[in-house]
């Protein structure tokens, strides 16, 4: 069974920050928001992890499994906004998954493209 697990890549949280520090001298109800949801991505970043396997979409906080996602019940992916990957969409049977670009994106669309013979693609 091969693995593979995406890097951390931090890029959208220290933008979203570095914007939040920019809107402080004009609005510091606004930068503050905005710094709240950065860090939070930020920690996102740094503690989870995406794993692929030949099954399915593993997501561990650690090394503690915390949700998978079968290829098989996976009908669509798209990753959104191609010069600036910022958002990985992805819809299962019963739901729909919305997950910031928050990892190595590139490493993303060759793990999905690999298994696209599961996948109806359009991206």
């Amino acid at each position: 069974m091969q693995t593979t697990e995406l890097a951390p890549d931090y890029r959208i949280p220290s933008v979203i920050l570095a914007i939040a520090a920019l809107l402080t001298p004009l609005s510091l109800w606004a930068s503050g928001i905005l710094a709240l949801f950065g860090a939070f991505l930020m920690i996102q970043a740094i503690i989870l992890r995406l794993q692929f396997t030949d099954t399915a979409l593993d997501i561990y906080r650690g090394k503690t499994l915390i949700r998978s996602f079968p290829f098989s019940e996976w009908q669509h992916w798209e990753i959104f906004w191609s010069p600036i990957p910022i958002l990985f969409y992805f819809r299962e049977t019963k739901s729909i998954h919305f997950l910031p670009i928050i990892f190595d994106a590139i490493a993303l669309r060759q793990c999905l493209e690999a298994k696209g013979k599961r996948l109806e693609q359009t991206s």
